[in-house]
């Protein structure tokens, strides 16, 4: 599956501001947005790589709107930290075996 970049996304940046971090990559679907950092950088990083293909695997599975409704019911009961999207996510970042299943363009 084909995954692409954005670079300077408003939305990562909203995150960001919301998160109170300096650099944020976020995942709407097959696209990875990113803010405060560009994309070779990004990419350097395999265990934050492998967070956020773990995000595309949930949109995947459950659909674009299933996982937003999902990850938001999560964060309003257990906040961001203990959304369980997120702990797996986390999990998954030493799962090397994503890196072979999307073609970052």
């Amino acid at each position: 599956m084909q995954i692409s970049i954005k670079e300077n996304s408003w939305l990562a940046r909203l995150a960001a501001a919301k998160l109170r971090s300096p650099q944020v990559a976020m995942v709407l679907g097959s696209t990875i947005h990113l803010y405060g950092t560009r994309s070779v950088d990004f990419l350097k990083d395999q265990a934050w790589v492998c967070h956020e293909l773990k995000h595309v695997q949930q949109f995947r599975q459950y659909g674009f709107t299933g996982f937003l409704l999902r990850y938001l019911v999560e964060s309003v009961r257990k906040g961001y930290h203990n959304n369980r999207f997120e702990c797996e996510a986390r999990k998954a970042e030493q799962d090397r075996s994503l890196l072979q299943l999307f073609t970052i363009r």
